[in-house]
């Protein structure tokens, strides 16, 4: 970040140095090029001198605009994969929950650090399901033991707050993909309940 805003700055000094060197130089040619019409090659040599100041000022200014989009990018990116990383931990820390059919207080430290760790990179949608989600964690998870139904209601509620991870991570792909964001949702709410329904057939 702190490289950022020292390439805006100098952005910003660059284009002011610019625009003064621009001004103060069609002033200056103003007066100079018709005060050297009689000197042999002044004329060309003030051109070029002007042209030469100008084009290094405007190479520089692009220089540090293109670094400033590339560490932007860069950012972003990190950023990302943060995120992504903190999500796909905690889809984890719930599956192996769900498989071992029962809460340690490991585990609970764990999710503990899980939703701090959110708190940094989700967005208020992802946090505002994410409650939902400890609610029927904190519901069915009371006697740290977890029975089929309590696994199908932690589906669900997994089920709806991992629509809205979609949303956070890329719901900027799906606004301009071939399905809305609420056909997604549908799609992901009844592959849910799908996989549930064989999971119960299974088990009989």
């Amino acid at each position: 970040m702190k490289g950022i805003t020292r390439l805006q700055v100098e952005n910003a000094l660059l284009l002011v140095l610019t625009l003064l060197v621009a001004a103060v130089g069609y002033a200056f040619f103003r007066s100079g090029y018709f005060a050297t019409d009689r000197l042999p090659f002044a004329q060309e040599i003030l051109l070029v001198f002007l042209g030469t100041i100008v084009t290094v000022l405007i190479t520089a200014l692009l220089l540090n605009k293109q670094t400033l989009v590339e560490l932007q990018k860069e950012q972003n990116l990190r950023y990302f994969e943060l995120k992504a990383r903190t999500f796909l931990d905690f889809f984890d820390r719930v599956e192996e929950l769900i498989l071992r059919k029962n809460v340690s207080d490991e585990d609970l430290v764990h999710l503990w650090f899980i939703t701090h760790r959110l708190a940094v990179v989700a967005s208020p949608s992802v946090l505002k399901q994410f409650q939902d989600f400890l609610t029927v964690f904190n519901r069915v998870a009371r006697d740290r033991r977890l029975t089929e139904e309590d696994a199908k209601a932690l589906s669900e509620a997994l089920a709806r707050l991992t629509v809205e991870v979609r949303r956070d991570l890329i719901g900027e792909l799906d606004r301009h993909g071939p399905y809305s964001p609420k056909v997604i949702e549908e799609i992901v709410l009844q592959n849910e309940a799908l996989a549930t329904v064989l999971d119960l057939q299974n088990a009989r």
